[in-house]
């Protein structure tokens, strides 16, 4: 049997998160990554489009082929992912499985979403479409609601106060704080996330992330395509996997457990032949303060109910034992549903090349990137790593 071709990050680009009022989902595409493709003496083999909402947030079908031809990209394969939230996470499975399987040598994977043009009733329509329609639809209840049931149960089950769960987003807005590519680059303190404007009991509007328009994308190579001098700047996909679970949340044996996280962590961590010991920073799916807490629980970094404790001194900082949501992860960066997991392999990319600035992780060697669709319906867990760093050749 063949040995699996080793897959490498060689270039990303990305938009700032925010309001792109004058723009479309295909010139913010182009925004993205008009320098890479310059750069580039031959287009990618093919295109993967991440997108969570752009029929209902632009009128717009067919997403695939318009932004290849945005981009100049015409008669090259260009395909459509859409798992919600985890869109941009499994755009990225697929597109380095395709190498790996020797499909292709070169796969551009783009994720774009635009949000800013919905007003708050179809953003939170929008937002919807990831649960159940038989369930959440049938009983309208919203996305955040159901978040609350999860962050209700979660506080009751731990004994965690209200001023507790703040930990997360104080821990993301100093990290946004400082990142050129941050929607809201502003600290908050505990008092101020617990006291802000109430969403749905007990969470509060600072625990749940902004919506944003934004485009990145990452170029994945084999290693076949790359040069020794070209690898020293490349980062490598070490693992990629990913795992499903009950959709609903509450018919799941242990509701307080993240399955598919769990088992996408521990599937990727074995085929990286690392221990989470050896993770130098996580870039996660922090959409509300609580999935922020059950995600690294099930993952084990933290001890079940412990979560928030941890973050509170510190132990998820940038100079912490394991800093997570290096640039504000989606609640301090902003969450361009779709294009969120393209975002984080990026932001990873930067701390493993050590081009992040005031957000850098001294001495990163190996990262960790989690996205989810809905609430851990869908996990896709990431790990790369930096050749010259790591000692891998």
């Amino acid at each position: 049997m063949t040995a699996a071709l080793s897959v490498f990050i060689s270039r990303i680009g990305y938009t700032k998160v925010g309001d792109h009022w004058d723009k479309s989902l295909s010139e913010i595409a182009f925004q993205a990554s008009k320098v890479l493709l310059k750069e580039e003496a031959s287009p990618p083999d093919a295109i993967i489009i991440a997108n969570a909402l752009s029929e209902l947030s632009s009128s717009q079908g067919n997403l695939a082929a318009i932004v290849a031809d945005a981009l100049d990209l015409k008669g090259v394969p260009a395909y459509r992912v859409e798992a919600a939230g985890g869109s941009g996470g499994s755009a990225i499975n697929l597109g380095v499985n395709l190498i790996k399987g020797g499909q292709m040598e070169s796969v551009l994977v783009m994720g774009v979403e635009k949000m800013r043009d919905l007003d708050p009733a179809k953003v939170m329509q929008a937002q919807g479409l990831s649960e159940n329609a038989d369930y959440s639809q049938f009983f309208g209840i919203s996305i955040a609601a159901m978040n609350a049931l999860l962050a209700r149960m979660y506080m009751h089950e731990y004994d965690v106060t209200r001023e507790k769960l703040s930990a997360f987003p104080v821990v993301a807005h100093k990290n946004s704080s400082t990142a050129e590519h941050a929607q809201f680059r502003k600290k908050f303190t505990n008092e101020e996330v617990s006291r802000s404007e109430a969403v749905a009991d007990p969470l509060r509007v600072l625990d749940c992330a902004p919506v944003g328009d934004g485009a990145a994308c990452a170029l994945l190579v084999s290693e076949d395509k790359l040069s020794s001098e070209q690898r020293k700047s490349a980062v490598e996909v070490l693992a990629t996997e990913s795992s499903s679970n009950l959709v609903n949340f509450f018919e799941r044996p242990k509701m307080l457990h993240f399955g598919a996280t769990e088992v996408a962590a521990q599937k990727a961590l074995k085929k990286a032949h690392l221990s989470m010991e050896e993770i130098d920073f996580l870039e996660l799916h922090d959409s509300y303060s609580e999935l922020t807490a059950i995600s690294l629980e099930s993952m084990g970094l933290s001890k079940q109910g412990e979560a928030c404790n941890d973050a509170a001194a510190g132990r998820f900082d940038l100079n912490g034992q394991f800093p997570i949501s290096t640039f504000g992860g989606m609640k301090g960066r902003g969450y361009p549903v779709g294009a969120a997991g393209v975002y984080q392999i990026c932001e990873a990319f930067m701390q493993l090349t050590e081009r992040s600035g005031f957000n850098q992780v001294p001495n990163a060697r190996f990262g960790l990137v989690q996205s989810m669709s809905g609430i851990d319906s869908s996990a896709y867990v990431h790990v790369l790593g930096f050749a010259g760093r790591t000692g891998r050749n």
